[in-house]
């Protein structure tokens, strides 16, 4: 199988990731439950995970990097954690469910929601951003790349604009984070959540938050941390602060590996590899009668991911897809793609798009051969 949807996971993952998990498996004990080998071990993994990610995002307080099961969960942290009664957040056009239905959530229990809009080629209007801060804000949401066109957001522009009315900026690198390089100092970044079954090649059941010295959130979820048990509250202290419960050892002893690997070869080099692969696609299929190419793809940009999403007229984006598996055994994702707001501002929101996304095992091989599967569809729909 040719598989061109690591917009959703990495399915190939390297072999030191695989190697790390099934070692934790067999020898990890508790971290912050005990004081045997295996016990301290597992905090030490924990620790030294924690202090690879800071390094990778260019963070300087590792303690501050809070572990979770995945984005979804860290920005329902984030979100329900910061906003209350009567504030205001605004997000983007861009955003994924996962900020969208929390801030509806809270939009029932009194915070109010404004969204910087996309144009009908997906470009975020970045430009009134300023025109719609109030008294009131108390956070600006940004995804980071958008998971249905691949274009990269502006986030410095973005918080220099928050920034210079002293409001903190959430950054979801979910698209992100592995593939694209981010420094949240240089970028301004106050708080950035990841997840580590993408980019960042690690198991699923694994992703956190960066939470910047400057802000502190409420905790959503409280319970046994390991330390202040006498405590009635939820300690202060990170991250235990908002990691209640056991977490994910195992999960965290392969994302440690990941991100070893990705240091070794450079966040910076994937992302080149990734685009290349996008762009030959994206030179291979724009020509081919029929083809609508969504976003800035049809422009090679090299501010962007290695999402690619289109579609062929005369044919669903569903069939296509299902051609795509059935005929020619490769995978994409077609659809919304849980982000239903940069779907209206696209005009797909009745359609959805096949995505393509190519990851760093993929080959030209592959992409060539993707490149023929859409020309003969579309030639099937009766394009010529």
């Amino acid at each position: 199988m040719m598989y061109f949807n690591y917009a959703a996971t990495s399915y190939k993952r390297p072999d030191c990731v695989i190697d790390a998990v099934i070692k934790a498996m067999s020898g990890s004990g508790n971290a912050g439950r005990g004081s045997s080998s295996v016990d301290l071990g597992s905090a030490r993994t924990a620790y030294e995970t924690r202090t690879e990610l800071a390094k990778l995002f260019g963070f300087s307080y590792p303690e501050r990097v809070v572990f979770s099961y995945n984005a979804t969960t860290s920005l329902n942290q984030a979100i329900l954690g910061l906003l209350n009664y009567g504030d205001h957040v605004i997000a983007t056009d861009w955003d994924h469910n996962s900020v969208i239905r929390p801030l509806n959530y809270a939009s029932e229990r009194g915070t109010l929601v404004d969204y910087i809009q996309a144009n009908a080629n997906g470009k975020l209007r970045i430009e009134d951003l300023d025109g719609l801060i109030r008294s009131n804000t108390k956070l600006v949401i940004c995804t980071h790349a958008s998971n249905v066109t691949g274009d990269v957001a502006d986030i410095r522009k973005i918080t220099a604009v928050a920034h210079d009315h002293g409001i903190p900026v959430l950054v979801d690198a979910s698209q992100t984070a592995g593939a694209y390089p981010i420094n949240m100092e240089k970028d301004g970044i106050d708080i950035l959540v990841f997840t580590g079954h993408k980019s960042l090649m690690g198991p699923t059941g694994t992703g956190g938050m960066c939470v910047g010295s400057n802000i502190d959130i409420a905790a959503v979820i409280r319970g046994g941390t390991g330390i202040q048990s006498l405590n009635p509250l939820q300690p202060s202290e990170y991250p235990e602060h908002l990691e209640a419960g056991t977490i994910n050892i195992h999960g965290i002893a392969g994302l440690y590996a990941a991100v070893r690997y990705i240091a070794n070869i450079g966040a910076e080099n994937i992302r080149q590899k990734e685009l290349t692969l996008a762009n030959r696609f994206i030179m291979g299929i724009r020509d081919i009668p029929g083809i609508t190419i969504y976003g800035s793809a049809g422009e090679l940009s090299s501010e962007r991911t290695s999402v690619v999403s289109m579609n062929i007229s005369g044919i669903g984006a569903d069939e296509v897809g299902d051609i795509l598996t059935n005929r020619f055994d490769i995978a994409v994702r077609t659809g919304i793609h849980c982000a239903p707001r940069m779907h209206r501002a696209l005009g797909t929101d009745r359609t959805g798009t096949v995505r393509f996304s190519f990851g760093l095992f993929n080959t030209e091989y592959e992409i060539d051969a993707a490149i023929e599967a859409v020309r003969e569809i579309s030639e099937m729909a009766g394009n010529v």
